[in-house]
């Protein structure tokens, strides 16, 4: 990734940025320093020097590591431990592997991929089809990866 740009949120757009996370707004604590980072990927925001968030089609949303520090009791998708080392390695996540999801979901959501036996966070990505298709098929993909454990975002520091 590189970098094209670094500065602080001034507080007008951070109080924009904090409405559109609605849920996961807490990211954002009180008093904490929030920068942009504007890098050939996606914007990254840094909070207190840590990457919690990414901006994905001008709309915020947590990074694995933001995501380990909130509840996701929404978006996600639950896959059992043999599609965990395909997710590590960026593969996209296919039917056969989901074991659960919410029915929330529907197609083009922002969504968590989890695993089964932690519950933790392995990837996020965009999904091609509802919760409830992801549960009830047992062939095609699911969901399109965007960020997971071990690529480059993950192992971004400051």
């Amino acid at each position: 990734m590189k970098l094209r740009k670094r500065y602080y949120l001034k507080k007008k757009k951070l109080k924009q940025l904090i409405e559109k996370l609605g849920a996961y707004h807490k990211l954002i604590p009180p008093k904490s320093k929030v920068e942009i980072l504007e890098i050939d990927w996606h914007d990254i925001i840094l909070i207190n020097g840590k990457p919690n968030i990414m901006m994905l089609d001008n709309t915020p949303f947590p990074t694995l590591k933001g995501a380990l520090e909130i509840e996701i009791n929404k978006k996600y998708v639950i896959v059992d431990k043999g599609a965990v080392k395909f997710i590590a390695n960026g593969a996209d996540i296919m039917c056969p592997g989901i074991v659960d999801a919410d029915i929330g979901i529907k197609k083009d959501d922002l969504v968590f991929v989890m695993d089964e036996l932690h519950r933790k966070p392995l990837a996020i990505g965009r999904s091609l089809i509802s919760g409830e298709e992801m549960i009830e098929r047992n062939e095609g993909k699911a969901i399109k990866t965007i960020h997971y454990i071990g690529d480059q975002l993950w192992n971004l520091s400051f």
